[in-house]
């Protein structure tokens, strides 16, 4: 059996907080197994947090304070630890970035820009300039950076399973010249014919006036309750509540069965990075 990893409370306010929960943890003669015990999460999950990981969901902080009898200790410390895991990301979108590379699916919609995830660096950078005009060029870089890290999960052959919903308009109403957006589009192809994301596309006259000023990203995960997200440009919120999450959940089914088929998405995405490589006007 391996040795049990020390934690380095120093190195970071998540790894003091998790080293603080191991310690109280095991104080109190509790397993992994046992904190967790009526809860929604898995002891892997918790193991995560105790090695600073992880952020600590509140709903799971209040039981673990009701469980070892901690006083409110760590509920009281979870936003300390959501601001220090944000870095150069929103605080709100602290929870995605921490759920993205333990998703075993996730799924998007999106009317207003290409997710986050597919993004080249330089349509990165006219979301940010656009968002965040007043940002200095080193903060730009930064985000442009974090942005790019997060899509590394796809060098993941067999996780996550990823699926978006991507509205016609982001093809025909380009916020790039042709040649950095024919570079976005196959940036995209790329990835879906190394099967690392299955894209569809919903054309113009679908019915989805309801969802057109609305993009959903759901996340299922093998130790957690699913996750849903939504987002403007200066706000996001996540949703665990199953009974909120369900409704959007089916109406993203339907929208996903008014889409093209893959291939055909495809095949679109692929006539429109050439039509713009080769400077025909999009219709």
């Amino acid at each position: 059996m391996a040795a049990r990893k020390d934690i380095d409370g120093s190195a970071s306010v998540p790894a003091f907080y998790g080293k603080e929960l191991r310690w109280k943890r095991e104080a109190a003669g509790r397993t992994l197994q046992e904190t967790v015990a009526g809860s929604y999460f898995g002891a892997s999950y918790l193991s995560e947090i105790e090695r600073g990981e992880r952020r600590m969901p509140l709903e799971l902080a209040r039981h673990v304070d009701q469980f070892l009898e901690t006083d409110g200790f760590f509920e009281r410390r979870c936003e300390d630890v959501r601001k220090a895991r944000s870095g150069v990301h929103a605080a709100y979108f602290v929870q995605v970035l921490e759920a993205e590379p333990r998703a075993r699916i996730i799924e998007e919609w999106s009317t207003t820009l290409i997710p986050g995830l597919l993004q080249t660096r330089v349509y990165a950078e006219a979301v940010i300039h656009c968002t965040h005009p007043l940002d200095l060029p080193e903060e730009v870089d930064a985000k442009i950076d974090a942005r790019l890290q997060r899509a590394k999960l796809f060098d993941n052959p067999k996780q996550p399973e990823y699926w978006t919903i991507l509205h016609e308009s982001l093809l025909r109403e380009p916020i790039l010249p042709p040649a950095a957006m024919a570079a976005q589009l196959e940036h995209i192809a790329m990835l879906a014919k190394r099967r690392r994301i299955v894209p569809q596309i919903l054309l113009w006259n679908a019915p989805t006036r309801p969802f057109m000023g609305l993009t959903l990203k759901f996340m299922e995960f093998d130790d957690a309750p699913p996750l849903m997200y939504t987002e403007g440009p200066y706000h996001g919120d996540c949703i665990d509540d199953p009974t909120l999450v369900k409704p959007y959940r089916k109406a993203y089914d339907r929208l996903r069965a008014a889409a093209l088929p893959p291939e055909a998405s495809l095949a679109m995405i692929e006539d429109a990075a050439e039509d713009y490589r080769n400077g025909k006007p999009q219709h």
